[in-house]
């Protein structure tokens, strides 16, 4: 499914090593719109080395959606999917790893996520209490 171009990036290798949980994870913080934007992102990755502006955005805008940005504005899709997320459920764990790993993969890419939320402990990332954790 992931044909490597020449000049794969890190984010390359995390969209090809990570591809089912990413998509996992947008689907249930997002719904099907989050998952199609991932999965677009996954087809223009693995058809070229260069990350274009609609990738870029597709990709801060899973940023968001695995760090939880939206989750507390009601007009927005994302609250409704959070409320019914378990937050003991073993996915929370896994939603946190693809987080960090998306933020370090960006930041090697120099994609911004100055806006990204920060950890309780000031460190950008997922949240260390989970999905049921404060913003």
């Amino acid at each position: 499914m992931f044909d490597f171009p020449s000049g794969a990036t890190a984010l390359h290798l995390l969209f090809h090593e990570n591809s089912e949980g990413l998509q996992n994870a947008a689907l249930l913080l997002g719904g099907r719109p989050a998952l199609n934007r991932v999965a677009r992102v996954i087809e223009d990755l693995s058809h070229s080395s260069k990350i274009g502006g609609r990738s870029k955005r597709d990709i801060v805008a899973l940023h968001a959606l695995l760090t939880l940005s939206h989750v507390h504005d009601e007009d927005r899709p994302e609250a409704a999917y959070f409320a019914a997320l378990d937050p003991a459920a073993p996915y929370v764990a896994e939603i946190c790893l693809l987080a960090d790993g998306l933020e370090i993969a960006m930041q090697e890419m120099g994609i911004a996520v100055e806006d990204a939320p920060q950890c309780p402990s000031g460190a950008p990332g997922c949240f260390s209490e989970g999905i049921g954790g404060s913003v």
